[in-house]
């Protein structure tokens, strides 16, 4: 049997973790940022009761391969026992390395549910939770949740410290409360806060954009680990990027050709993805590398930020079709004198 997953031990090479993100964390691009030197990498939001109902599109979601490893199972519901048994489901397959509870997701039918930052308005549930899924599984359990629902909860404290005696391993606070989503000004002084009160790893989210700031945020001390969102999109060079100005070290930017590869090799990882749907999708409207091209558009000018004629890519992004039409759209960005 193999040692079980120490995840301060996994963050002690590259503190810098990327968030789970709805519509931009599927497989080919944790695969991508965890080579870049990601700690870790977390799966996009996925339903307990899908998984529990046994719903093929809500498994689909769990795709991974050992190369991104390791990996966690985020996950999000707001039933105990569907948490315990959807994460017992999880470890029986050995393809995830934790498993992370979604206690911050501020989108309205979520919270409706009590779910995501519903948790924030009922802790004791989300600490039963914790509990229920300790007891069925051996994987180390997280939590990723906010400073609070509208503001910075006094009570913060007490919440952190809550999930950390119901049995987590780590926490994850993003920096803004839920009420903000992504708007406003993070507020990392609650994290710090909460960093020196707990014994468990404390990882930082919100507003960070650059590896300059993930370094900064990690040398203040602030957080033993720092998790990075948007920051990353388009951007996978960030990790390696934050872990050179750790070690200061010059951080090198990625060529033209670096960038096209990249990108080159995030959409083929979704045609992927795609050909694997058809196991199971009755009918598509689109082909595989058709339904690739398109999940891809939302990635493409993320690549090509600041280069001459993203406008024009930009302009063009809704014909984007096939692997070939995203070909022609980077070459018409390739700067002169690059291969």
């Amino acid at each position: 049997m193999s040692a079980p997953f120490d995840i301060r031990s996994a963050l002690a090479s590259s503190p810098f973790v990327l968030a789970p993100m709805a519509g931009y964390t599927h497989l080919p691009f944790r695969r991508i940022c965890r080579r870049l030197g990601a700690g870790l990498t977390y799966t996009e939001l996925t339903s307990v009761d899908g998984l529990v109902r046994r719903t093929a599109a809500t498994w689909h979601m769990l795709a991974t391969d050992p190369a991104e490893r390791p990996v966690a199972a985020h996950l999000y519901g707001h039933d105990p026992e569907a948490f315990a048994r959807a994460a017992a489901m999880i470890e029986a397959q050995g393809h995830f390395d934790l498993i992370d509870i979604n206690a911050g997701c501020p989108v309205p039918k979520v919270v409706a549910r009590g779910a995501g930052a519903g948790f924030l308005k009922d802790p004791p549930r989300l600490f039963a939770v914790i509990r229920a899924i300790r007891a069925a599984v051996s994987l180390p359990v997280t939590v990723k949740t906010r400073i609070g629902w509208s503001a910075r909860d006094p009570d913060l404290l007490d919440l952190a410290r809550g999930i950390e005696d119901a049995g987590a391993a780590a926490l994850t606070l993003h920096a803004r409360p839920a009420k903000l989503r992504h708007t406003g000004e993070a507020d990392w002084d609650a994290i710090a806060s909460v960093k020196q009160s707990l014994r468990i790893p404390v990882i930082g989210n919100g507003g960070v954009r650059t590896a300059e700031e993930a370094a900064a945020r990690l040398k203040e001390g602030r957080a033993d680990a720092v998790m990075i969102g948007r920051g990353a999109l388009g951007n996978p060079w960030i990790f390696a990027d934050a872990v050179a100005q750790r070690r200061g070290e010059t951080p090198r930017d990625p060529t033209f050709a670096e960038r096209r590869a990249v990108a080159l090799e995030h959409l083929e990882g979704l045609v992927h993805l795609a050909q694997a749907e058809t196991a199971w999708r009755r009918r598509s409207r689109f082909d595989p590398e058709t339904a690739g091209a398109r999940r891809f558009r939302g990635h493409l000018c993320q690549y090509f930020r600041g280069f001459p004629g993203i406008t024009e890519m930009k302009r063009r992004l809704n014909d984007v079709r096939s692997v070939a039409d995203v070909e022609a759209l980077i070459a018409r960005l390739q700067p002169t004198g690059e291969a």
